[in-house]
């Protein structure tokens, strides 16, 4: 598993709009193959500031399946226009022996 990593910057004023969006846009990426599923979290100090994270099978499903596929552009209609800079996507893979455990 591949976990996808943005932070995105939202024209501050813009944040239920981006919210509202995000709601369809979430449905457009689900729609991939490789998705595993998100979570999107707002700054508690930074109002206009989200983390989102993406779990994918590789980072081909996201680069070349989702960024190259049919679904990338409504995803870029739907959001794209809110970010201000546009956001550093990176990629991280799983360290062995170091999962999370409660």
């Amino acid at each position: 598993m591949i976990l996808e990593v943005a932070t995105l910057d939202v024209i501050p004023g813009r944040e239920a709009e981006f919210e509202l969006a995000f709601r369809e846009a979430r449905t457009v990426i689900a729609a991939s193959h490789g998705f595993l599923g998100l979570d999107l979290r707002r700054c508690v100090e930074r109002p206009s500031a989200y983390l989102l994270l993406v779990r994918w099978e590789s980072v081909e499903d996201h680069e070349i399946g989702f960024r190259q596929g049919p679904h990338y552009p409504r995803w870029k209609q739907l959001l794209h226009h809110f970010y201000d800079p546009f956001p550093t996507v990176e990629h991280y893979a799983p360290v062995p022996g170091a999962e999370a455990g409660r």
